[in-house]
């Protein structure tokens, strides 16, 4: 067996780390192997006969490759301000098996997938290596460019991102995590008695226009017309997962993990009262999202 091929096998006992590490880093299984090619290419063409620890460095290497990926993407954002992508476009995700993408989101969490999303590539990648991983600040701070105290700030305020702040005490947001909860899995189901048992009488649905076919009405009032769209829904509930929306819980559509509508809700009681359907990019941006404890 010639050294090459040697290094290979190496490579490959460490391939499904790298493929998770680069997976929580970019949301998205397409990239992350490429970013994992990419670290294997770096291999095949460095002198590794004196690094002590392979699996670190391989890490290490995968790590920067991510962040330079992360970088290019939020400088494709910058000039992509304002433009809408086809409906097509944010469903999928260039190429990637669809199942295969819905079960990573899945494992990973689609909340935190959108959370993440929101992070500078800094921000993300000393996050998930330190919270994630259990990667040592010291060991971050060169892929960084930070120093480690600097470092330890940025996972820092990642954190403090991804958790967010409730808007209201401890016991309202349980409740209107059960209500939530309630309406999700009723939707799931598809059984319309179980979406009116969830929502009020005189329930209203609001959407942007973006939500909801060509000439369907935005605004929908009465229980039996909410239900109705609610059961519509459904086909995109395996999409959704509840999370922290501007304080309050709310949910987020990621499939893949791409944020594709978010939802805020009215809870009255033990009912949903009201809710709106968020697709406009402008207002969607605007909101502010984290991950609720589970």
């Amino acid at each position: 067996m010639d050294g090459q091929q040697q290094l290979a096998e190496r490579f490959e006992a460490h391939r499904s780390h790298l493929r998770a590490v680069a997976h929580r880093m970019l949301g998205s299984s397409v990239e992350a192997e490429d970013a994992v090619q990419e670290t294997w290419l770096k291999l095949s063409r460095s002198d590794v006969s004196a690094v002590g620890n392979l699996a670190a460095w391989l890490q290490t290497v995968v790590s920067r490759v991510c962040l330079d990926m992360l970088r290019a993407r939020a400088s494709r954002r910058e000039d992509l301000v304002g433009e809408r992508l086809p409906e097509r476009a944010r469903d999928t995700d260039g190429g990637a098996d669809p199942e295969r993408e819905a079960l990573l989101a899945d494992s990973v969490g689609r909340a935190l997938l959108v959370v993440l999303d929101r992070l500078t590539p800094a921000e993300r990648v000393a996050f998930v290596l330190h919270d994630t991983f259990a990667v040592p600040f010291d060991r971050i701070a060169p892929i960084v460019d930070r120093s480690p105290v600097t470092t330890k700030k940025l996972a820092s305020r990642a954190r403090r991102k991804v958790r967010g702040t409730a808007a209201v005490p401890a016991a309202e947001l349980a409740r209107q995590r059960r209500v939530v909860d309630a309406f999700l899995a009723a939707a799931r189901g598809g059984d319309m008695d179980a979406i009116l048992a969830v929502l009020a009488p005189d329930a209203v649905r609001r959407a942007d226009a973006a939500a909801v076919p060509p000439g369907a009405a935005t605004d929908v009032r009465g229980a039996r017309g909410v239900a109705e769209g609610v059961a519509v829904f459904g086909r995109r509930a395996r999409y959704a997962e509840a999370a922290l929306v501007d304080g309050v819980v709310g949910v987020v559509v990621a499939p893949y993990g791409r944020l594709l509508f978010a939802l805020t809700f009215t809870v009255e009681g033990d009912r949903v009262a009201a809710y709106e359907v968020l697709a406009d990019p402008a207002r969607l941006q605007r909101l502010e999202l984290a991950v609720l404890d589970a």
